[in-house]
């Protein structure tokens, strides 16, 4: 695991804990969709349009626009938005997010209903870190940090039960209010021997901010996918459910 440049501690203390509130991130949200973050997960989807509907106002959504969108011709996005009540009711610190972000292990067995099966599977048969991009040695999650890096990138093999070995770069990156937790694909992942998405053409953001109203937890991803996999893939599906079950682990984990 690579370590970035760890923040200074005035810089801990002024933002650890909530300063905003859901309307300075997302003003004049339809209150429909707004009941719907608050009560579950609001999800938004598009095909073949570059175009994120849900993203948060600002800088913020700027930032996390670019990361998503950067070389990408969309097959199609997905974009998620919920907002969960604090634990026992007490404001939660930015370095509690990083350290429930950092445990990939707990990604194996999480399930998804499946339309083939008509039952729910597990959608990572495994899950764990490894040494790096030329190097698939599995290694352990390392205990939990004392200190909140400005950045850290971490990488990770899931066994994906339709695409098999799954390889992952993760990039988390430290906001004024909020952490990104950003992964791609670093080696295609294919069905069997067809390549479904090439090198970092699965791209997807999760950003987490504590605010007024509790944990705000928003999504944005893109997958470019070959025209002739979209006729034997169906590739809106494929990206959600990837992206729900990894919100589910990341939501599990915040809240615990």
């Amino acid at each position: 695991m690579k370590r970035g440049i760890f923040l200074p501690i005035l810089f801990l203390t002024a933002f650890s804990l909530f300063g905003r509130s859901f309307e300075d991130l997302f003003p004049g949200l339809d209150p429909e969709k707004k009941a719907q973050a608050f009560s579950g997960v609001l999800t938004e989807s598009g095909e073949n349009d570059p175009h994120l509907r849900l993203l948060p106002a600002g800088y913020m959504g700027e930032r996390i626009a670019d990361l998503v969108l950067q070389n990408m011709r969309p097959s199609c996005t997905v974009e998620s938005l919920t907002v969960l009540p604090y634990p026992n009711g007490e404001p939660l610190e930015l370095l509690s997010v990083y350290n429930a972000m950092g445990r990939i292990r707990d990604l194996k067995g999480r399930l998804y209903p499946s339309f083939t099966r008509k039952k729910e599977v597990p959608l990572f048969e495994e899950a764990t870190r490894i040494e790096g991009p030329k190097k698939s040695a599995a290694i352990p999650d390392p205990p939990a940090s004392s200190i909140l890096p400005q950045r850290d990138t971490i990488y990770m093999c899931l066994k994906d039960v339709n695409f098999g070995n799954s390889y992952y770069q993760v990039d988390i990156f430290t906001e004024q209010y909020g952490l990104i937790y950003g992964l791609s694909n670093f080696r295609n992942l294919s069905y069997g021997i067809i390549p479904v998405f090439n090198v970092k053409k699965f791209n997807a953001q999760f950003y987490v901010e504590p605010v007024d109203e509790g944990i705000l937890v928003y999504s944005a991803a893109a997958a470019e996918a070959a025209d002739f996999v979209s006729n034997m893939v169906d590739i809106p599906s494929a990206v959600e459910k990837r992206i729900k079950v990894i919100l589910g682990w990341l939501i599990d984990n915040i809240g615990a």
